[in-house]
């Protein structure tokens, strides 16, 4: 079944990159023991998301788990900041990584 839901995501996933323009990058990570598909994928922004209603294999595979006897979960993670700022208190201005860096003071 893991297998199954890992070639669906993928096919699945072609789409999504097509007709969701707000989608940055998605990848699919198998945690083989513990039997789990996590799907990781980064939004140029939070609105942007909704942007995967657009695709409709997509809207029709969130259903097929529960058909399956497959247990689902999701989550949506904000970006929080420079990891700088973060883990050590630099004081690095807030700055998403998706914008262009300056170079030079330019």
């Amino acid at each position: 079944m893991l297998l199954f839901l890992v070639a669906l995501h993928t096919h699945i996933g072609r789409d999504v990159r097509r007709l969701a323009p707000g989608l940055v990058t998605s990848h699919g990570a198998v945690l083989w023991r513990e039997r789990t598909l996590l799907s990781i994928s980064v939004w140029r922004d939070l609105d942007s998301v909704y942007g995967i209603g657009s695709a409709q294999r997509h809207t029709f595979a969130t259903r097929l788990p529960i058909r399956l006897g497959v247990a689902t979960s999701s989550g949506v993670f904000s970006f929080t900041g420079d990891s700088r700022r973060v883990l050590f208190g630099s004081p690095v201005p807030p700055r998403s990584p998706l914008s262009p860096l300056k170079r030079n003071g330019k």
